[in-house]
């Protein structure tokens, strides 16, 4: 729709109005307004010592009589009245950010609409009123021209974070930009200068590598859902997890057409770094985005970094960004005056969807296994990863089966040093470390059903102290004062029952850790130890009960379990492209 005032009983029902009080306020209202007109390009000029900031799309453009009308007070085309409040689509709609940046700065707009031959360059006042306009020749879309910001606000300059640090928020901002909207092709140049690029893709897979540089495209693993019984976009058209619509309907309060909206308007998008492959050292890389904006959503963050628990390694943390796009009227936009906090309805079923995308991007699914580059490790990876140890499990908790489904064609043909299973599939081979592959197996069997079960005889600790002895408590296992400085335990971790080790089991678990932390070190000690020998069918039965794990990918400490070997990469190690009478000399 064309460019108009809002109605008064539509301007006092928005919480607030556009917050400008940075250069990267500039840019984000700027930028969100071009692709609100459907840019794939879009370039930023920043200017930082005349304080201006071009921004610069090949959008729809505007007509002249919008332009006329663009930078007064409360004037907006994407909404029009109060029921536009509760299905937003756009990224801007509240018609203040032009109005505020004409009361800040100059501000200039040059415009060509698309299906015009006719560009127009206006300049405001202050007031947003048009001061000149006149006719130009310029290539279809618009450009927008602030200087000058804050010129007759001294104060709120001097306030301001030294240059390198706005610089910094502008990077942040037109990143996560481009995280929700790929398809972008983005251009940033300081006074005339190239600064960075960001090219275009399909999906989020190919932007983060372009930000974060030691992020390789294969270290990512892309999940998309969309709808229930979606086949193409990995839909949720099973019976369990219509279930699980119908569990969530009954405790959410959802109506029909609410559910029906969710089955038929939902997507999801998860791009995850792999636990084994692409880590943070700090907690600055998971991100939530909601109808094509960066928000904050605490809840959907822990979802994510609960759902990764016990897959990194200590002290690091997940590269994750999730992008939901679900239908406007379950968000309210008017919680926080630059758009970033939300109301969200129904968190809990977007929470259950989220869990499920992680599960699934952490399968071993045959297409993310692409690793050519770990040819380079094959000299390493023949060092036993551990010193043998005495502790044997019985040959039945190998060759159990478990639950689940094993995505791959995996067979067992051998060990090396015996710690590292060899095993082979249609597309290469891998190298599985034996000790942490069943780790996890038992990790994932021991958190699902923690059991602690009564000793027949109890055994006798001495010398603990106090801080030992409330651990002990704290995990649930049952301990009773027996003597002078003895304690008896009575009840211990049912996997512990049969181990000789049991004492120092008990000991272990008493040095520190909460409830997971004591499955993790079970699960640890009860692991077949590397330089234990098995036969193939011992290494085939623990391959397939691996396989079949939720998180596969990594040990409980966050180390890597197998290293994969293409055949491809084989192939070209060996110089089997090679023509025979070549390699002869002939």
């Amino acid at each position: 729709m064309p460019i108009h005032t809002l109605p008064i009983d539509v301007i006092h029902l928005i919480a607030a109005g556009e917050v400008i009080d940075s250069l990267s306020a500039v840019v984000r209202e700027l930028c969100e307004n071009a692709i609100d007109a459907g840019a794939t390009r879009i370039t930023v000029s920043l200017f930082p010592d005349r304080w201006r900031i071009r921004v610069a799309d090949n959008g729809i453009g505007i007509e002249l009589a919008d332009l006329q009308q663009a930078a007064t007070a409360h004037s907006t085309s994407k909404i029009d009245d109060r029921d536009d409040l509760f299905h937003i689509t756009s990224l801007g709609f509240r018609g203040e950010a032009l109005h505020s940046l004409a009361q800040l700065a100059n501000l200039e707009i040059y415009s060509r609409p698309r299906h015009s031959s006719d560009g127009w360059h206006l300049v405001y006042n202050h007031q947003g009123e048009v001061l000149r306009q006149q006719e130009v020749a310029i290539a279809p879309g618009t450009a927008i021209d602030v200087e000058d910001l804050f010129g007759d606000w001294e104060a709120r300059r001097e306030g301001l974070p030294n240059l390198n640090c706005q610089l910094r928020q502008v990077q942040t901002v037109i990143h996560h930009l481009a995280l929700c909207h790929p398809q972008i092709n983005w251009l940033i140049e300081q006074q005339h200068r190239p600064w960075f690029q960001i090219i275009g893709s399909k999906t989020t897979q190919q932007i983060i590598p372009q930000l974060l540089p030691k992020v390789r495209v294969e270290d990512l693993q892309y999940v998309e859902m969309g709808g229930w019984g979606d086949g193409e976009t990995g839909g949720l058209g099973d019976g369990g997890k219509l279930d699980l619509a119908a569990d969530l309907v009954g405790r959410c309060s959802y109506s029909t057409s609410q559910t029906k909206d969710f089955q038929e308007e939902f997507k999801l998008q998860l791009t995850l770094g792999l636990p084994d492959r692409c880590h943070r050292h700090r907690l600055d890389w998971v991100k939530v985005a909601v109808n094509g904006r960066i928000v904050r959503a605490p809840e959907l963050e822990q979802t994510i970094i609960s759902g990764l628990a016990r897959t990194l390694p200590r002290d690091r943390y997940p590269v994750c960004f999730l992008h939901l796009q679900i239908p406007p009227h379950y968000i309210d936009w008017n919680r926080h005056p630059a758009k970033v906090e939300i109301y969200l309805q129904q968190v809990e079923y977007w929470q259950a969807q989220v869990s499920q995308a992680i599960d699934r991007a952490l399968n071993l699914e045959p297409e993310s296994i692409d690793d050519d580059t770990h040819t380079s490790r094959i000299g390493k990876l023949l060092a036993v990863a551990e010193q043998q140890g005495a502790y044997h499990i019985p040959q039945r908790a190998i060759i159990n089966d478990g639950d689940g489904l094993g995505l791959l064609e995996l067979r067992a043909v051998g060990q090396v040093h015996n710690t590292y299973i060899i095993a082979e599939h249609a597309d290469g081979l891998w190298l599985v470390e034996q000790h942490i592959a069943h780790e996890r197996v038992l990790y994932e069997q021991i958190s699902t059903a923690w059991q602690l079960l009564p000793l027949e005889t109890p055994i006798i600790l001495s010398h603990l102290s106090e801080r030992q002895i409330a651990q002990l408590q704290q995990i649930g296992i049952a301990i009773d004062p027996f003597g002078e400085g003895l304690w008896a335990i009575r009840t211990a971790p049912a996997p512990l029952l049969m181990r000789e080790d049991i004492a120092a089991a008990i000991t272990e678990l008493s040095l520190g850790g909460d409830l997971q932390a004591a499955q993790v070190a079970v699960a640890c000690r009860c692991a077949i130890r590397n330089g234990t020998p098995l036969s193939l069918t011992e290494m085939q039965s623990l391959l397939d009960r691996w396989q079949r794990t939720r998180n596969p990918r990594t040990c409980p400490h966050g180390r890597p379990i197998y290293l994969a070997f293409k055949e491809s990469s084989l192939a070209r190690s060996f110089r089997r492209h090679w023509v025979i009478g070549k390699s002869h000399g002939i």
